[in-house]
Formats: C-alpha cells, structure tokens, sequence
C-alpha cells in the first residue's frame, strides 16, 4: 500500500500542488529534486516532485481534452509577462543561494534586503519565475514600503 504522506492524496479535506508545464519533463524533475531537495514520487506521466510540504506535478503541454476545452497548455516564452511564480521560502537564504548555484540554479539577482525579507528570484528550465526568501524584520514588525516608494 502506497504511504499517503508520499502522494498528493489527501484523506480528508484538500491539498493544493502546483502544475508546470514543461518543455523536458527529465530536465524540469531533476531540477525540482536537486536545486530545492525534492522527493521524486513519479519519474513522469506525469513527474510528481514532492518538495517539503507540497507537489510540483510536470508534464509537456497540450491541446484541449474534454474537462478543459479550449485550454491549451504551454510552457512561458522568453519575455512573457508573468501572472503568477512559485514563492520558496528558506531558513538560510545565503546558504540555499549558494547551494542552488552550486547546482546550477540562475537566479536574478543575489539575495536583496526587502526590510521585511531578504528575496531574490530564479528561474526554472522553462523559465518559470521563482521567488525565495527568507523572513527578517517582518519577524519584528518590519514590513516592505508600499509601492511606488522605490521597493
């Protein structure tokens, strides 16, 4: 019998995953298990990657199917505008920087002080954006300016 801990199956209730859709599905899997620790529950058909407490499930894009007509499922393009990223959030941020790009991992910027955090972003294979960041002044009280105040 399969260990429930190990699936994205809850027994009561929900669990929320995340799904990508990529370009590799090897390359996406064997990025989400070596960069962010992840379990690999399923090689593919689709990829199931268990990091921490949550599922990143990958698998190609593709046409329609009957649940969801008129949905096409793509990977992000090089300058698309990005609606939505994954949000990582670590104990060690200089720590996990380095190790991530030990590995490989490309990241935007090195991590920044935010007042509230210390964040900076990568991106995966594909291209999705994803932010990582570990809490700082927020543990105090300290909080990010409101925008348009240059954060």
């Amino acid at each position: 019998m399969a260990n429930r801990d190990h699936w994205p199956t809850p027994e009561q209730g929900l669990v929320v995953t995340q799904f990508l859709t990529v370009r590799d599905v090897a390359v996406s899997r064997d990025f989400y298990a070596d960069v962010l620790g992840g379990e690999v529950v399923l090689e593919e058909n689709p990829a199931i990657v268990k990091v921490a407490n949550s599922w990143i499930i990958m698998n190609p894009g593709g046409g329609p199917t009957p649940d969801k007509p008129d949905v096409t499922l793509t990977p992000p393009e090089a300058g698309d505008p990005v609606s939505a990223f994954m949000n990582v959030r670590v104990a060690d941020i200089a720590a996990f920087y380095a190790q991530a790009t030990a590995k490989g991992a490309r990241f935007l910027t090195e991590p920044l002080d935010r007042r509230a955090e210390l964040r900076c972003y990568m991106r995966d294979p594909d291209g999705y954006l994803i932010e990582v960041g570990q809490a700082t002044g927020m543990l105090e009280g300290v909080f990010a300016e409101r925008p348009g105040n240059g954060t």
